[in-house]
């Protein structure tokens, strides 16, 4: 649609037709992109039941995740076990050496006693402990076996760890495929208004990264989350097993981890929300920067443009440099404390070895158990992190799902395969929001194969009546017949398949000229597409390019004319073939010239077909068989071109405005003042034909004289430097 027809009222965003302003929002040949950027940390507002939604979606899948867990515990309990059967290992090659030393042919039981005797009470203390055999050295057998179990452990462990990633990732995969398909299928089903209320640039976020957010959070912290708990409950069991002593001093750590997750995580989170916030103020403006950037220099407002970027990139710095540093506090502080009790432990450890309360090897186990249990720890602080992302994206997404939907199909009755195109409103009232009624009790006609122009002020309702008849938006009360057929009573798609239309923006899609042209049927023959093409003098400029219909048109739509665009909508629009046609300002961008040629083509389309035009330039709708002037939504004044000048009242307005300047500007403002129709002054000029304004004498610029303005062509004469010819469009 027209960038001011398709908008719908909200709270705090008043719909085109109440005539309020609208932000510039050019926009080229093909569809927006949007600017993909990583996804903050934020938080859910209820992240219990999103968390649960979430959940909901892996239901299909859960005989692979209970795989998934399976193989995950797995590997989780030998990677735990390993470094206990690590220390026995090491007890072998430590007893090994001491025996080695010792005398042969005694008992251990007679060198401790021996040791005693002297005096070394801690030396037969740490000796009691430990299996050996004086004068023998290390059992390489023993140690052999004891290696070759271990590395047997760490690689299950690791061969069931890749498993269950490669099962999770094919999980995932699914469950992100049926969720893009689900939003792709939502976003079919929401009414229009939806998308006029709500900026581009957030929907496209909620598709593409917030989508892929949550397929992060399934993929990443689903599997590192529950592994890491599961971590950190094996390594508190066998660090009991091994020594609950150093068990106590080692879960000192714990508290005071929860404490600085909780005191750092709070404050992070308000910090990547102010972050995520700024992205998307940013984001919004680098969209509108590209979109409207030949009108930015159009305007001369390119350094306010980069002074409003500058702006919010200096806010989205601070806050992303403020939640980077807080966040970026955590691992090292809990570092700091991991230290701590590797320290006491460390020394704990060494004082009990000493004593013969535990063997050195149990020492050298409980030091990796505590070093291990600091990692799994900061890696729940992270998940946890990624996952609360991960369920804010998933909010967010599930909230576009939620979103109410056009109303439901309610199809009762089916047009004929021809159709002729009549079009009747009843006593229609529509309105955007309750309390701003905009159309009230309209009614017409539109006969079949005649040609309805649609005039008015901007913000009258022109576009909303055929706004109406697509069901882009739902009446209030009244009815809408085509060909008898109330329009509520046929399904949308069946509606529209009956209607070509034709608008101010040329919307082309990236592909060949071709291939545009064949979208409106893609069922059309080649020949069909050719006779289209002559049709709508579209092949009158295809034929002068290097690759003709097989030319392909770029990202941005620039490699070929504006109006040349406009005859391939066109031309799309006849493939088509409707029985119904709604040309919505469609040469309202284009020069005079390509102007002629854009008419002779829609006066080609409407043959034998109803249409409904609207137009502000009033020269290219005065064949119409009836023109409808449209005012504060209801229609003031209908009737041929020629009947509506002698009467003298809207359109005679307009058409003054246009082509003679005969408005009483005092009158007009009073009368839109008063919420009346302003009264046309006719003291100049009666009922009639309206005489040709006189041409003004133009005031003598300094250093320049402008000798002729075309549609095609400026020349001026510099003064000392003769004429320089300007390829310009007035």
């Amino acid at each position: 649609m027209s960038q001011d027809s398709t908008r719908a009222a909200a709270p705090d965003a008043e719909p085109e037709e109440t005539g309020a302003e609208e932000a510039p929002a050019p926009r080229s040949g093909h569809g927006g992109g949007g600017f993909g950027q990583q996804m903050p940390t934020q938080k859910a507002k209820d992240f219990r039941r999103t968390a649960q939604r979430l959940l909901g979606l892996i239901r299909s899948e859960m005989g692979w995740m209970a795989v998934v867990v399976v193989f995950i515990i797995v590997s989780v309990v030998l990677s735990v076990i390993a470094p206990k059967i690590l220390g026995k290992a090491m007890d072998v090659i430590f007893a090994g050496v001491i025996g080695k030393q010792m005398p042969a042919g005694v008992t251990k039981d007679q060198v401790i006693a021996g040791l005693r005797a002297q005096g070394q009470n801690n030396v037969a203390d740490m000796l009691s402990a430990m299996n050996l055999v004086p004068g023998q050295g290390i059992d390489f057998n023993e140690l052999t076996l004891l290696i070759a179990v271990i590395l047997v452990m760490y690689f299950v462990a690791s061969l069931f760890m890749w498993a269950q990633g490669f099962i999770l990732n094919r999980v995932v995969m699914r469950i992100v495929y049926r969720l893009r398909r689900d939003v792709e299928a939502k976003l079919n089903r929401l009414p229009l208004g939806y998308f006029d209320t709500r900026q581009r640039g957030d929907l496209l976020s909620r598709v593409t990264n917030d989508v892929d957010n949550v397929q992060q959070a399934l993929q990443q912290a689903f599997s590192q989350l529950l592994s890491s708990i599961l971590q950190v409950l094996g390594i508190i069991v066998m660090m009991f097993i091994v020594s609950w002593e150093l068990a106590l001093i080692a879960l000192v750590a714990l508290p005071l981890s929860a404490v600085v997750t909780g005191v750092i995580g709070t404050r992070s989170q308000k910090l990547f929300k102010a972050q995520w916030r700024d992205t998307g103020i940013l984001n919004g403006h680098i969209e509108e920067s590209f979109s409207g950037h030949e009108l930015a220099i159009l305007f001369g407002r390119e350094k306010e443009m980069v002074e409003g970027f500058d702006g919010k990139n200096e806010d989205l710095y601070r806050a992303s440099f403020g939640a980077q540093f807080v966040s970026g506090m955590m691992f090292p502080i809990m570092n700091w404390i991991s230290y701590l009790a590797y320290v006491g432990i460390a020394v704990v450890g060494g004082l009990r070895v000493a004593a013969g309360q535990m063997t050195l090897g149990d020492a050298t186990a409980f030091i990796q158990y505590s070093r291990q249990f600091t990692q799994p720890l900061g890696q729940i602080a992270g998940m946890a992190n990624m996952l609360q992302s991960g369920v804010a994206s998933a909010e967010r997404v599930f909230e576009l799902l939620d979103a109410e939907e056009q109303e439901p199909e309610t199809a009762t009755r089916h047009l004929p395969a021809a159709t002729d195109g009549h079009v009747d409103f009843e006593h229609v009232s529509f309105s955007y929001t309750p309390d701003k009624p905009l159309i009230e009790d309209l009614s017409l006609t539109a006969e079949p194969g005649h040609t309805v122009a649609i005039v008015g002020p901007t913000g009258a309702g022109k576009t909303t009546l055929v706004n109406l008849v697509m069901r882009f938006y739902e009446i209030s009360s009244g009815r809408i017949l085509f060909d008898g057929v109330d329009i509520r009573d046929l399904s949308r798609d069946e509606l529209r398949s009956k209607v070509g239309m034709v608008l101010q923006d040329a919307w082309l899609f990236g592909g060949t000229i071709y291939d545009n042209i064949r979208y409106g049927n893609l069922d059309a023959t080649e020949e069909q597409i050719m006779a289209a093409a002559k049709a709508t003098y579209v092949d009158r400029f295809v034929r002068s390019l290097p690759e003709g219909y097989s030319t392909v048109i770029d990202e941005e739509g620039t490699n070929i004319a504006a109006g040349e665009k406009q005859l391939i909508t066109i031309a799309r629009a006849f493939v088509a073939n409707p029985s119904l046609l709604i040309l919505d300002e469609a040469t309202s961008s284009v020069d005079t010239r390509t102007e002629l040629l854009v008419q002779k083509a829609m006066r080609a389309l409407r043959t034998d077909r109803t249409s409904f035009v609207i137009a502000h330039r009033l020269s290219t709708i005065r064949d119409a068989d009836t023109i409808l002037v449209v005012e504060n939504g209801s229609i003031v004044e209908q009737g041929r071109h020629e009947e509506l000048l002698e009467r003298g009242g809207a359109y005679h307005r307009l058409y003054m405005s246009q082509f003679a300047g005969g408005i009483d500007v005092e009158a007009e403002e009073a009368a839109a003042s008063a919420g009346a129709p302003p009264a046309p002054d006719l003291s100049a000029h009666p009922t009639g034909p309206v005489p040709a304004p006189p041409v003004p004498a133009l005031p003598p610029v300094s250093g320049t004289h402008l000798v002729a303005i075309s549609a095609f062509r400026v020349r001026a004469r510099v003064p000392g430097r003769g004429f320089r010819r300007r390829d310009a469009y007035p």
